[in-house]
């Protein structure tokens, strides 16, 4: 998100930081039918869970070029929507819970502004994404929405989503330290501070991301185990990365030493081991290091294959993950991978970043032709303006029918056995089985060396 707020011009404005922030967003074309009934598109944005807001994201152009109601919406967020302990004492998810309280304000209310209360579709990016993918998993939202899409963010993030009370606890320890609370008594502790006290501590936090809870209620079991069992909502799901998604805003946001100037191995080994988002089992570390670095000692070719690193674990395995799951439930899943690097980061990036997370937003928002508060510094090349509408057109189509195709666009193939997934660049292309040696590597050969090496440990101890 700091990427796009670096772009966004001057005259918007970031607005304070407040508990009071349940609202949303309406958008509606300008020359709508008085008795219309349109397909509506709810946005939930990103930011870790931890921040982020609605109204930096427009939805006016997707709304008038495609003849769509868009709304944004705004939840709770850091220890006010995402505070659990893993037990009933603070089940978290209160931040999810006001996303399904404004899927049903919409169910009650969206009909005034022209949409069609029968043909919602969710979309997010990043934490939205992984919201958006979270309600399909919950019986809290069954029915309050009929199309889904993902952008770079699903259910099965790692360390986003916990269901033990022992893997929140260095959590719990972190928000004992920062508050000044006994971590014994940490919650009735901070239900005696002021709202801005708490927002305080969420901001001394840092990006420390509060992950989604097993909570009984929201989710009434791990998401995995929920698709496994095929019991998610069955609803149309479009689910996609970019192709370079730990290539520039994450690393800078993380303060990750040396991603600009390169890397050595033993840097990224120390990562592996310690750092939160990163962090890989001790005995799963030395075939993650020969399977991404091998045996180079280029610290350019190491910065950039920890970089590919980054994305895979936290974003493409997941979302091929999550894919794999829903197509095998017998609902439609179409997939992408996101390539073109926008022209109006030219100057704000290094030339090897590539697409990055949240770069497609610019163009499924109609971030060329906004005109409104937010607006960017740069209209976007010719090129990008035709893929900007096609973008949109992509997403509007699956939002009316669940299905992106139409007339003028490039026939996009469901994803199947064949596992095929559009390439959105400024040409578009299908191909099948995005980044296939990569999958089968989390998927089966590190599984099966981890359990080949902890048979050995359990032989050793006996």
């Amino acid at each position: 998100m700091e990427n796009i707020v670096n772009i966004i011009k001057a005259n918007t404005v970031l607005p304070p930081v407040s508990e009071d922030c349940l609202y949303l967003n309406v958008f509606t074309p300008a020359d709508r039918d008085e008795n219309a009934k349109l397909p509506v598109i709810v946005f939930i944005h990103g930011g870790g869970l931890v921040f982020g807001y609605a109204s930096l994201y427009d939805g006016s152009a997707l709304s008038a070029y495609e003849d769509v109601v868009m709304v944004s919406i705004q939840y709770r967020l850091g220890l006010l929507g995402f505070l659990g302990t893993g037990d009933k004492e603070a089940r978290g998810n209160l931040g999810l819970l006001d996303q399904v309280a404004a899927l049903q304000w919409i169910q009650d209310n969206i009909k005034n502004f022209g949409g069609d209360t029968q043909s919602v579709t969710i979309f997010g990016q990043s934490a939205g994404g992984l919201s958006v993918s979270a309600h399909i998993l919950s019986p809290l939202s069954k029915g309050l929405f009929h199309r889904a899409i993902a952008e770079s963010g699903v259910a099965l993030l790692p360390n986003l989503m916990v269901h033990k009370t022992e893997d929140i606890l260095p959590l719990l320890e972190l928000i004992s330290s920062k508050s000044g609370c006994e971590l014994p008594l940490l919650l009735n502790c901070l239900k005696n501070k002021t709202e801005e006290e708490i927002l305080a501590i969420t901001v001394s936090m840092g990006f420390t991301i509060l992950p989604v809870c097993v909570d009984g209620i929201f989710l009434p079991k791990p998401a995995e185990e929920i698709l496994a069992a095929k019991e998610s909502n069955p609803v149309p799901f479009m689910i996609g990365v970019n192709n370079h998604e730990f290539g520039w805003e994450i690393p800078s946001s993380l303060n990750i030493s040396g991603f600009l100037s390169g890397m050595e191995k033993r840097d990224i080994q120390s990562l592996l081991h310690s750092f939160p988002l990163l962090r890989v089992a001790s005995n799963a570390i030395p075939s993650v290091m020969e399977e991404y670095f091998g045996d180079t000692n280029d610290p350019i070719e190491i910065r950039n294959n920890f970089l590919e690193l980054g994305g895979d674990m936290l974003f493409v395995i997941p979302a091929l993950k999550t894919a794999n799951y829903h197509r095998d439930s017998g609902h439609p899943v179409y997939f992408y991978e996101f390539q073109h690097r926008p022209s109006v980061y030219d100057k704000s990036r290094g030339d090897f970043v590539k697409a990055d997370h949240g770069d497609e937003l610019y163009f499924v928002l109609g971030g060329p032709f906004l005109n409104g508060d937010v607006t960017f510094q740069d209209d976007g090349t010719d090129e990008e303006k035709v893929l900007s509408k096609k973008m949109m057109k992509y997403w509007a189509n699956f939002a009316r029918h669940g299905d992106p195709n139409g007339p003028g666009l490039t026939e996009w193939l469901k994803y199947d056995d064949d596992e095929h997934y559009m390439k959105l660049n400024l040409k578009q292309t299908m191909s099948q089985r995005l980044k296939e040696e990569r999958f089968q590597f989390w998927t089966n050969t590190l599984p099966g060396k981890m359990n080949i090496t902890e048979e050995s440990e359990e032989h050793l101890e006996l």
